[in-house]
């Protein structure tokens, strides 16, 4: 018998578990290989995303794995495609389906993420590869005048619409509405924006009929922006982060998935911490989906040699220790 959305939703946030974000796009997987001196190509696509998914053991902390669209379709040397092989190491595959952020027409410095048409059809081959899940992302800029709740209600929409798309698909929508951290702005700031953005996507997801209880919320942690001289501790950040989510979130949202949006990996480790160690009688289950927190230190032991994988592959089921343990409230640094 097949899963409901349901059951997906809720074994995509399990207890101590959470989400490998390895769904970086042709130019995205450039930049992380050039800081290693590796050439960008498929078969070291191939081999990089093969070593995270291979990595015996990994299921231990990772519930499901966020692929793009090569990856979904690539397949191990002896036949077996990658979807599979994350089953067998219990992990749920999923599929990144927007096709980026675009300028807003006449919103300068504001960007509406684009992919709805032909989703639908995309979506059902999707399913027939493996997936179970997908991922779309919403980019919300915070500087000069912006937000513009034009910004945000344009991205609210589009979110909602893919997610009424995945639920009519049978596949569970990650939805990702990410205020970005690259500017100059004080945690206040963020959570404001955090605030009107988390707003708008739930009123359109019920605009749209979308089944809060088959979905994950995929959000930002309310920080300082990184060019901020003054950053809020983990206690200020888990305070206003749930205080947001409070606000916002309705309770049969079964688990929330924090994105790491470019924080350090330790800061991305003791925010999670502080926020389900201080914060237990919560509706939904908290814990991460990240991309960059996770695999930079296996990118970095890798760097493109096939004799380094065993060493990238330990690197990797570290972090994704420390973060399970952070899902739990039991993470202790060892810096």
């Amino acid at each position: 018998m097949s899963q409901t959305l349901q059951e997906i939703a809720k074994a995509m946030v399990a207890r101590g578990k959470g989400i490998l974000a390895m769904d970086e796009s042709s130019g995205t997987i450039e930049k992380r290989f050039k800081e290693i001196n590796v050439e960008n190509n498929e078969k070291n696509r191939w081999a990089y995303r093969r070593l995270l998914i291979t990595a015996e053991g990994l299921g231990n902390f990772i519930s499901g794995a966020i692929l793009f669209d090569e990856t979904i379709r690539q397949k191990d040397a002896d036949g077996t495609p990658f979807p599979e092989i994350l089953k067998r190491q219990g992990i749920i595959p999923g599929i990144k389906v927007d096709k980026g952020a675009k300028e807003l027409a006449l919103f300068p410095g504001e960007t509406v993420t684009e992919g709805l048409d032909g989703l639908r059809e995309r979506l059902l081959e999707y399913r027939q590869l493996g997936a179970q899940f997908a991922k779309w992302r919403a980019v919300i800029t915070i500087g000069n005048g912006i937000p513009t709740e034009s910004c945000i209600a344009a991205n609210a929409h589009a979110l909602a619409r893919y997610a009424a798309l995945c639920q009519e698909a049978g596949i569970v929508p990650i939805v990702e509405p990410e205020v970005l951290m690259d500017a100059d702005n004080t945690i206040e700031v963020c959570y404001n924006v955090t605030n009107r953005t988390l707003k708008k996507v739930f009123e359109q997801l019920r605009e749209f009929n979308v089944r809060l209880d088959g979905i994950v919320l995929k959000p930002n942690m309310v920080v300082s922006g990184k060019l901020c001289p003054v950053q809020a501790d983990a206690k200020l950040v888990a305070k206003l982060t749930v205080k947001a989510l409070k606000k916002n979130v309705p309770a049969e949202v079964p688990g929330i998935a924090f994105l790491s949006g470019g924080q350090s990996d330790e800061a991305a480790t003791e925010n999670l911490n502080r926020i389900n160690k201080k914060f237990k009688e919560l509706p939904w289950a908290l814990t991460f989906s990240y991309g960059r927190a996770l695999q930079r230190a296996a990118l970095k032991a890798w760097s493109g040699n096939d004799a380094n994988v065993p060493e990238a592959q330990k690197a990797l089921l570290g972090k994704a220790k420390g973060y399970s343990e952070a899902c739990l409230g039991t993470y202790k640094s060892t810096a």
